[in-house]
């Protein structure tokens, strides 16, 4: 009986794959958020916000300027609370800001590979799942979940600490963010009409 040849090609992935997770824990690796949840999110944000100096302008509630003013402290908080990393090297794994947010307002953490004694889910509000790193302190840290390629930094966690992290999933699909981004494209055209209209009256 003969014996069907194997696909060459497909063979090779695996080992390839294989020592490219081998050669991450090895060194360093860097997570960053996705750009596109970043995006997003910033996105929204201005969609919300941008016509409330409009709006103030004609009902005049609020000064104008105090109210983008803190338009301004609240998109800055959004980019340093977007500007996570996570960082990965042979002792630890570290979640980090960049120098110029200032501590109090994210303070990030750190914890050894040899602290790490499980992997606990909890649930959210929304029914999905968040993970937590359980240190030998009894203290637990959040995974970040929303980082770019967040599928090898559960490998690179499972071929550190031993803990079997195949059912690990991330909390939010790409979809689910695609569709959000064209919702929101959508409220920026109407954030144009209300500005246009607004302006139109002030004329």
């Amino acid at each position: 009986m003969a014996l069907e040849p194997q696909d060459s090609s497909q063979t090779a992935i695996a080992p390839l794959a294989s020592k490219a997770i081998q050669a991450e824990v090895k060194g360093q690796s860097t997570f960053r958020v996705s750009p596109l949840i970043r995006l997003t999110l910033f996105s929204l944000y201005l969609a919300l916000t941008v016509p409330l100096p409009f709006l103030s302008q004609i009902m005049g509630a609020v000064s104008v300027k105090w109210l983008m003013f803190g338009i301004c402290i609240g998109s800055i908080a959004l980019y340093a609370a977007l500007s996570e990393q996570v960082v990965l090297d042979q002792e630890t794994i570290r979640v980090t800001y960049p120098t110029w947010v200032p501590r109090w307002f994210r303070k990030g953490w750190s914890l050894r590979w040899i602290e790490i004694q499980d992997l606990k889910p909890r649930s959210t509000g929304q029914g999905g799942l968040v993970y937590y790193l359980c240190s030998t302190s009894g203290q637990a840290y959040l995974l970040p979940m929303r980082v770019v390629g967040f599928a090898r930094l559960v490998q690179q966690v499972q071929a550190k600490t031993g803990i079997n992290t195949t059912a690990v999933r991330p909390l939010a699909q790409v979809w689910m963010y695609l569709v959000l981004s064209g919702f929101t494209c959508l409220l920026l055209l109407f954030d144009g009409w209300v500005i246009w209209t607004a302006t139109t009256a002030l004329g």
